[in-house]
């Protein structure tokens, strides 16, 4: 059987536009564009979570226990 050429690949795009219209195929790209971002983001969230915000001016010790 071997692989498709070029032109077997062009044929089934044409259908698929046919078939689900180029509006239909643009969203759905958009739509498997953003999950990929955020499936990325999710992941290297969890790398990089910012420590906890301290407000300008404050001093952030630890106290120590008076013995």
């Amino acid at each position: 059987m071997g692989s498709f050429s070029i032109w077997h690949w062009l044929i089934v795009l044409v259908i698929v536009m046919l078939v689900f219209g180029t509006k239909k195929l643009g969203n759905m790209g958009s739509d498997i564009g953003k999950a990929v971002k955020g499936f990325k983001d999710g992941v290297k969230g969890d790398e990089e979570k910012p420590t906890t915000p301290v407000a300008p001016g404050t001093i952030d010790v630890d106290a120590k226990e008076k013995k």
